[in-house]
């Protein structure tokens, strides 16, 4: 009965239309289109470690290969709130947005416009170095995230444009 059942399963989601996004790995054209793209310098020390990340996933791709430019503009913010008596801030919260556009390196063209971000609440301690330390954690913590949202979102796109097979 579970056999049959686990059949019945695997049928219906073959037929649902859901398939890998990376299917065929680096020869898919996903992964041909992530090499594919050029990542423009983004000033300050959040754009280089964003930079740096959204390398490690998609790639570096050399300049006689690249069909598409990523442009990302980032905003880093500390904010401070929370009082104590001595109307001291005793905590922060820290938030990276990044405004990103694919350009098709061909024609000039904005192919994907879109954003990403990610907020991280930091607590204040007696120790500047500590907090200090905490707000840097936050920055690479948070560069993750936007990479992460950037990357998927760009292979969202290489996905639905693909030409059918």
């Amino acid at each position: 009965m579970r056999t049959a059942l686990a059949l019945v399963a695997a049928l219906a989601l073959t037929g649902c239309g859901l398939h890998p996004l990376y299917g065929g790995g680096s020869d898919s054209i996903v992964g041909q289109t992530m090499r594919s793209i050029v990542i423009a310098p983004i000033p300050g020390q959040s754009g280089w470690l964003v930079r740096k990340k959204l390398i490690d996933r998609l790639g570096e791709a050399g300049s006689g290969t690249a069909a598409y430019r990523l442009e990302v503009a980032l905003d880093d913010n500390i904010t401070a709130f929370g009082l104590s008596s001595n109307q001291a801030a005793t905590r922060e919260r820290r938030t990276l947005r990044a405004r990103y556009q694919l350009v098709d390196i061909r024609n000039g063209m904005v192919v994907l416009d879109a954003t990403a971000g990610s907020d991280a609440g930091i607590d204040i301690v007696s120790s500047p170095y500590a907090t200090v330390a905490a707000e840097q954690t936050a920055l690479e913590n948070l560069s993750d995230i936007v990479a992460d949202q950037i990357t998927a979102r760009v292979a969202l796109y290489a996905a639905r444009t693909a030409p059918p097979k």
